[in-house]
């Protein structure tokens, strides 16, 4: 997703292809320890969860937004480093905002008593194409591990969001890093009592993920790491064709299960289905109106999510969820269509459920 301003890079280029099938993901472990008591309580992930996206760098209060839209859960979007070369990541890349809890901290706590949680989001377009990734800009694996313990121990979350696109998802180093520090992290979670999962939000054409995006799984599977879901950014194809955007959400996801099925030979369809995300761009995405995410697309996929049993429903950003600029392409404080104030809030929050 992008910062003001930014724009995906395209898609086009890339050639959508299957790796041969890997080495399954560890999954298993002993049981839990005691949690540090030194954490907040941690909410665990519902294992049906919508959680829009919300544009951080705004000023907003996140747990004042949830409450007026009806959110339980949020993704937050971003965290990067100020510049490239360094480990230490900021919320925004603003150095006045550091991982604290003096930094949206008591926003988080409110969400949480509430009964929900947030998910941290690392890079967006802005640092994957600056550097400033947390694994793109540090090249101490440790280091990375450190940082995302950090929000695990700080907020309470459990869950962290790795939106890895344009220079990032081309950079094999940082994806290899960056996996090599979830294993790590995954690890010590077991050890210590803490819970946390990875989802990795990608890029995909409306058949599936392009090749990068696969190979950024394989190598995951390669260094032992879960990856707990993965979701797709079901917006922006940018190939000048006129999208239907529910039935292209439905095409993309099919794509991306049956190249989970190759990376993951030992799962079941079911449990396949449960690793999958979708976000979606409500209204006039920032190709334009060629892609446009209608009220009736929202319902039809929110209802298609439920059927399929989906992990996560999201959508690009809370903040854009009213139709205060109908007829603009790709604002950030509006959709583009005429829509009644958190429609596709209200519409995507029942598909939040535990387990069937």
């Amino acid at each position: 997703m992008r910062r003001p301003g930014t724009f995906r890079t395209l898609l086009s280029c890339m050639t959508v292809t299957a790796l041969s099938a890997g080495l399954a993901a560890l999954t298993g472990g002993s049981a839990l320890a005691a949690p540090d008591a030194s954490s907040p309580a941690a909410n665990p992930m519902p294992a049906h969860v919508a959680a829009p996206y919300f544009e951080a760098w705004t000023g907003e209060s996140p747990a004042a937004l949830a409450a007026a839209s009806g959110n339980k859960y949020l993704t937050m979007a971003f965290l990067q480093t100020d510049a490239a070369g360094s480990c230490t990541a900021y919320w925004n890349g603003d150095t006045t905002q550091p991982i604290g809890k003096a930094t949206f901290g008591s926003d988080i706590a409110t969400i949480q008593a509430r009964g929900g949680n947030v998910i941290p989001s690392f890079g967006g377009y802005t640092a994957d194409t600056t550097g400033t990734e947390l694994a793109d800009s540090c090249t101490s694996v440790d280091a990375i591990a450190k940082v995302y313990k950090s929000l695990v121990t700080t907020y309470g979350v459990t869950r962290i969001d790795l939106d890895i696109e344009a220079d990032s998802i081309n950079n094999t180093a940082g994806v290899d890093r960056r996996n090599k520090a979830i294993a790590k992290v995954q690890s010590w979670a077991e050890h210590t009592g803490h819970r946390v999962q990875f989802s990795y939000t990608l890029p995909t054409f409306n058949t599936g993920l392009a090749a990068s995006g696969v190979a950024l799984l394989q190598n995951a599977v390669d260094n032992g790491a879960r990856v707990d879901v993965v979701n797709i950014m079901t917006f922006d194809y940018w190939d000048g064709l006129t999208h239907d955007m529910a039935a292209d959400t439905e095409t993309a996801a099919a794509g991306l299960h049956d190249q989970l099925a190759a990376l993951y030979p030992k799962k079941s369809s079911a449990k396949l289905w449960r690793m999958v995300g979708v976000t979606e761009m409500p209204g006039i995405d920032d190709f334009g109106p060629e892609e446009t995410f209608t009220t009736q697309d929202a319902v039809t996929v929110k209802n298609w999510a439920v059927a399929k049993g989906i992990n996560t429903l999201s959508f690009w950003a809370l903040q854009r969820d009213n139709g205060g600029c109908v007829g603009t392409a790709g604002a950030n404080s509006c959709s583009g269509i005429a829509q009644d104030t958190w429609y596709f809030s209200h519409t995507f929050a029942p598909f939040t459920r535990s387990a069937d």
